[in-house]
């Protein structure tokens, strides 16, 4: 019984996955390090000891005991990576008849958005790299602009984008002991082909919509036939990672926002999320107490993917020139809706209906109903759907959105026109 669980667990993970795993095993002990570190060091300030002048470091003998253990494991770190890296060409061959699982898929997803960019930052293998699939098969073309292979190809694409910590593969769920996949049952009934976006959700958003607008310029140039209408299924961050798609393809002059019709956005925290601005307050008291002050290391550690979400970050403007993990006040520029393209947006509450503190507090327990709505008193961040393009749902949560058959009808009901 244990070989067999012991095989079953193994069976999701690669070979090649134990390089990343053994980059993220050396950061990790770094960052106890210094955790530890802070706290020894805050305790000398605070008692006036000899040598505790200099904020977050340890001197004499203990900064001494702490630089030798950040110089062995970085040491056995890179020597470990140095290795590996060589039987990298081993590894891929051992990798080559696996087939990728669901419970991989999912475990990747979830790092990469707590610390997806640090995973770019170190060069980690375990990045996800932004890539369409069409039945689980990805999508990939070549420099020639290679018409891609795709049987029954139609001039009809609706692209779907998962949220954060999310992937393609989750768009599948149930309800009632019945699978519902909003994809496939559009493109049955509406005669699209269904593309699926699978991206690291650990960073900046506007990064992802640029790289999203390089890659649907890419596709559209390589569909096997022409597109006459791109259609968007967007859930929770995807929605705003499609907004700054459509930005920067119209400020670059692409031409795949020529063809785009419609935009739904399922949960979509337009004006942000509360767990990221209450993360955001906690790192605050944290660094504010000399005790705790190390342990806003932790806080610190996720992405800028999550801290995007704090206000709704989409462009680059937004972000560039604070401090990622700053106090500070909602600052985004205007990105109106684009007025060419047809925009649809999805609420849910977990509430029976709707009150102040329902909108306001409770919304699909991610998501305030009002940023998911898009309304804002500000009115340059206030986004205008029609009264017609709105739907609510009630005693439905955020994750619910992707697999209640109720959400499928109303999303065909609004693209069948």
């Amino acid at each position: 019984m244990v070989i067999q669980t012991s095989k079953k667990r193994f069976k999701h993970v690669r070979a090649s996955d134990l390089r990343g795993m053994g980059q993220l095993a050396t950061q990790a002990t770094m960052n106890v390090t210094r955790i530890a570190e802070g706290v020894h060091q805050s305790v000398w300030n605070t008692l006036g000891m000899p040598g505790g002048k200099k904020p977050g470091r340890t001197r004499g003998i203990t900064g001494l005991v702490y630089n030798s253990i950040y110089g062995v494991t970085q040491l056995l770190g890179s020597g470990v990576d140095k290795v590996l890296e060589k039987q990298q060409p081993w590894f891929d061959t051992l990798d080559k008849d696996k087939t990728e699982t669901n419970e991989r898929t999912a475990v990747l997803s979830a790092l990469n958005g707590i610390m997806g960019d640090q995973l770019v930052e170190s060069n980690n293998q375990l990045a996800i790299p932004m890539t369409f699939y069409h039945q689980q098969q990805a999508l990939s073309w070549n420099d020639k602009k290679q018409a891609l292979v795709i049987p029954q190809a139609k001039n009809k694409v609706l692209l779907m984008i998962h949220g954060l910590c999310m992937n393609d593969r989750q768009w599948c769920g149930e309800y009632e002991g019945t699978e519902v996949n909003h994809g496939e049952q559009l493109s049955s009934t509406l005669g699209y082909t269904p593309v699926y976006l699978r991206y690291n959700t650990g960073l900046h958003v506007s990064l992802n919509g640029r790289e999203l607008s390089e890659l649907l310029e890419q596709l559209v140039d390589s569909w096997p036939v022409e597109i006459e209408e791109l259609t968007v299924v967007a859930h929770s961050m995807g929605g705003l990672v499609t907004r700054s798609a459509v930005h920067y393809g119209f400020q670059q002059s692409k031409h795949w926002p020529n063809v785009i019709k419609n935009i739904v956005f399922l949960g979509t925290p337009h004006h942000g999320a509360p767990l990221e601005r209450a993360g955001n307050k906690l790192g605050a008291i944290l660094s504010a107490i000399p005790y705790t002050a190390p342990f806003n290391r932790l806080s610190n550690l996720r992405s800028s993917g999550i801290t995007d979400l704090r206000y709704g970050y989409i462009i680059d403007e937004d972000w560039q020139g604070q401090e990622r993990f700053g106090n500070h006040a909602d600052e985004r520029l205007r990105v109106s809706l684009p007025p060419q393209v047809a925009c649809f947006t999805v609420a849910a509450t977990t509430a029976s209906q709707r009150s102040l503190l329902a909108d306001r507090l409770i919304g699909d327990g991610l998501v305030p109903l009002h940023s998911a709505l898009g309304i804002h008193k500000v009115e340059d961040h206030h986004l205008s759907f029609a009264e017609t393009s709105q739907k609510i749902f009630y005693g439905m949560n955020h994750m619910q959105l992707l697999s209640d058959p109720a959400v499928s009808q109303q999303l065909e009901e609004w693209l069948s026109y």
